[in-house]
């Protein structure tokens, strides 16, 4: 999947960026630029994907990407009120040539390595720095700058994430390819809980079917039916989560024709069964979670 490339603009008072994005709808499509980025979604919900992974996502949702690592949110469903989230960029020379090579930065400089892979910190995490993240937007340059550098100190002593790639994950970029991959994406976006067919989506894009399955294949690193399988579990998931709706009305709604394969779908990527995973939730939703740090 071919990405948008996105060239961050900072001010001349600024070593670095950080905004407030208040939209109707997270509508940006899946791009990359070469800065390291901290996103908090402040209001929102819907899919997030990061490189190859594909994951819901809800206000709290605390997560860091590398340079050039592809992603984007896609809202999904109806969400109350403005898509809200603060957004921070800053290159890899933030405080100059080899500056995250001194002693002092050790363990910000492994959270940065481990950002290529995509970084998801839990809630429990995103909650300890959330105010922080929240007042960058309004400090001076130097206090931002200082306020920064906290975060990411104490993002390194988190022992609670999550990596959303496979470690190896490489994704050859090219512009043109834009385009045609969003189109894709909004496809089965808008599609899912019909039947979807490789020579609809090839058509969509003016490929043949062999085409479009290496191109998709080439740059996911995965066929465009499991792709397709994965975001119908992820809305799945969502459902379970959020509703009371029975286990069969969530598989049709989701787009499976057959029960017996939306269970073995189910099972395969979530790693247990749509029943199981609903109690699993609403048992750990009842617990207050509690984070790790290393010490």
């Amino acid at each position: 999947m071919k990405a948008q490339f996105e060239k961050a603009k900072r001010t001349p008072e600024n070593s670095f960026i950080v905004f407030l994005h208040e939209v109707d709808e997270f509508d940006a499509p899946w791009h990359y630029h070469p800065e390291y980025e901290l996103t908090l979604i402040l209001n929102s919900q819907g899919v997030r994907y990061v490189g190859n992974s594909m994951e819901n996502f809800d206000a709290g949702d605390l997560v860091m990407v590398g340079p050039n690592l592809p992603h984007c949110w896609k809202n999904t469903g109806e969400n109350p009120g403005k898509a809200r989230a603060v957004v921070v960029q800053w290159s890899a020379d933030l405080l100059g040539a080899g500056w995250i090579e001194n002693p002092e930065f050790k363990p910000i400089q492994r959270l940065l390595q481990l950002s290529d892979q995509g970084i998801r910190f839990t809630p429990a995490v995103s909650d300890r720095v959330q105010d922080w993240v929240q007042s960058l937007p309004a400090l001076p340059p130097f206090p931002r700058l200082m306020r920064l550098l906290d975060i990411l100190d104490f993002l390194a002593g988190a022992a609670d994430f999550e990596l959303l790639c496979e470690q190896g994950f490489t994704y050859p970029l090219n512009f043109d390819d834009n385009q045609r991959v969003n189109l894709v994406y909004s496809h089965i976006r808008e599609n899912y809980q019909n039947k979807v067919t490789l020579a609809e989506v090839a058509g969509l894009v003016h490929m043949s079917e062999e085409a479009f399955s290496r191109f998709f294949s080439k740059i996911m690193h995965k066929p465009l039916f499991t792709f397709l399988n994965e975001y119908r579990i992820t809305m799945a998931s969502k459902m379970l989560i959020e509703t009371d709706m029975q286990i069969a009305e969530i598989g049709y709604a989701c787009g499976y024709e057959s029960l017996p394969f939306f269970y073995r779908q189910f099972r395969k990527f979530a790693g247990m069964a749509p029943l199981g995973y609903r109690k699993q939730f609403r048992e750990i939703a009842k617990q207050p979670e509690q984070p790790e740090f290393f010490g």
